[in-house]
């Protein structure tokens, strides 16, 4: 469990603020599944979601308090979702975190404002700003594997468009549900959190980028679908490729045929069969339709 001071810089505490400073707390699920008896400012940590259980991006508003859970769609280092549990309160916010996420960003809230207090609804937001701060970068990098993916397409390397265009639509489709339910989150916090002048205008500040995100996200999915159906047409040209090919061989070769059933009945009126050159005429025969057959389609323009 670790413990800060809102009105000391975020400052390492063994003990909860006094007088009107605030208090920020980080605890795992087992650390809070295990808190039973609470002192009196404490006694809301045991509404507490935790990280464990969640599922989606989420805010409840409470009496004297807001509660909700924080799902993200990147991943911790044993493969799991990184998530939180977050309670909010006016002096105290406690998050539950499993993945030490939420520990590395308060280190980092820490280094870049040392000596700025803040309250429990500044902290907070800016805890939402930090924790999608790269989030551009990431959807950049989805941009440049469909940017490639579209190189392969147009080059006519279509053997594991498939597999890959699945794993890349599901990841965007998670990031635009991710922003969705937090866009919604931030709404909530907003309209039932009793903010300050400055408070309302950070929470404004993340909704907008959060806004942006998901823009882009879309985007995203709307560049997928695209090169889906770029892909589909550089399949059926293929298709269409090959049953031309199809077709000019079974063109040339089907008076061949002909010829062939025709002397493979073996009358005793064909004088072909008896006559000396009967056998080399037939194959001077086949090789000159053949000859037309390919001329015709030339001019014709069939290849």
């Amino acid at each position: 469990m670790y413990r800060y001071n809102l009105s000391d810089g975020l400052a390492p505490a063994e003990e909860p603020a006094e007088g009107t400073g605030g208090t920020v707390l980080l605890l795992t699920s087992e650390e809070l599944s295990r808190r039973m008896d609470q002192e009196d400012r404490d006694h809301l940590v045991c509404h507490t979601p935790l990280a464990r259980d969640a599922r989606i991006c989420k805010a409840e508003v409470r009496r004297g308090y807001r509660n909700g859970t924080i799902v993200t769609p990147r991943q911790a280092k044993n493969g799991d979702p990184i998530a939180f549990g977050y309670l909010l309160s006016r002096d105290l916010v406690v998050l539950c975190d499993d993945s030490g996420t939420a520990h590395s960003m308060v280190q980092r809230l820490r280094k870049e404002n040392p000596q700025k207090e803040t309250s429990a609804n500044g902290f907070f937001c800016g805890f939402l700003a930090l924790l999608v701060e790269k989030d551009l970068r990431h959807l950049q990098s989805l941009e440049d594997r469909l940017s490639q993916m579209e190189d392969e397409v147009s080059a006519g390397r279509l053997e594991n468009f498939n597999a890959g265009m699945m794993v890349l639509r599901k990841e965007i489709s998670r990031w635009i549900k991710y922003y969705t339910q937090m866009d919604e989150l931030v709404c909530e916090l907003q309209e039932n959190g009793d903010l300050s002048d400055a408070e309302a205008q950070m929470f404004h500040r993340v909704e907008k980028r959060l806004g942006r995100l998901l823009e882009e996200a879309k985007a995203l999915r709307e560049y997928g679908l695209q090169l889906r159906e770029m892909f589909q047409a550089e399949m059926d040209l293929q298709q269409n490729r090959i049953m031309k090919i199809l077709t000019i061989v079974t063109t040339i070769f089907l008076p061949l045929s002909l010829v062939a059933g025709w002397y493979g009945m073996n009358f005793t009126g064909m004088v072909e069969l008896t006559w000396k050159y009967g056998y080399p005429a037939v194959i001077v025969a086949s090789a000159l339709i053949v000859l037309l057959c390919l001329y015709l389609m030339k001019k014709k323009k069939f290849w």
